[in-house]
């Protein structure tokens, strides 16, 4: 038996070591995911309660971000830990650092921005942010004010990505045009 714990800890730190994304032993565990889902590099799920984390279709989270389905934060006073889902309906985008506590559903289609802390449910369609999480707007107000900004500022293609080969002359063009405001890039 010990053998078994010492091997199981050697894979999980060469994982560790190896950076490899261990979503699959999430998914083992019950975690469930859906179709066409971008979770980037560094996200942290609840190892201990994964299976009380339910994504949807089409999320997008960005790195950093933690799911939490439990806070042993009151264990000492009440010799329990809070638990409850984590529900990401389909379409969610969540932001890098932003970080989902328990019992949280965040709604089809609403977007978290960066570092928040979301401790009540999202609305679908919202755009949420802070901490703790609040409304910001709807999405449509939120495209709206991204689309006028996008006629007015510096637009760049894939070519601009590290997956477009980015060069050195275009990264210094970048970094000149958007001293004092933002871009945007495809």
């Amino acid at each position: 038996m010990l053998a078994k714990v010492a091997n199981y800890a050697k894979s999980r730190f060469r994982k560790w070591l190896n950076e490899e994304i261990w979503l699959d032993d999430y998914i083992k565990l019950g975690m469930r995911v859906g179709q066409n889902c971008s979770i980037q590099p560094g996200v942290v799920f609840d190892y201990s309660h994964c299976w009380l984390i339910q994504i949807g279709n089409n999320v997008t989270i960005a790195p950093g971000a933690y799911l939490l389905a439990h806070d042993a934060s009151m264990k000492r006073s009440t010799g329990y830990t809070k638990i409850g889902l984590v529900t990401i309906e389909d379409d969610v985008f969540i932001g890098a650092r932003a970080i989902i506590m328990p019992g949280v559903t965040i709604g089809k289609g609403a977007i978290v921005a960066a570092g928040s802390v979301v401790t009540k449910p999202v609305d679908a369609g919202a755009v949420v942010g802070g901490n703790p999480a609040r409304p910001i707007a709807a999405i449509e107000q939120y495209a709206g004010k991204m689309l006028t900004k996008l006629e007015q500022a510096p637009r760049y293609s894939s070519a601009y990505t590290l997956g477009g080969n980015i060069d050195h002359a275009r990264k210094q063009e970048m970094i000149a045009a958007l001293k004092n405001d933002i871009g945007f890039v495809r």
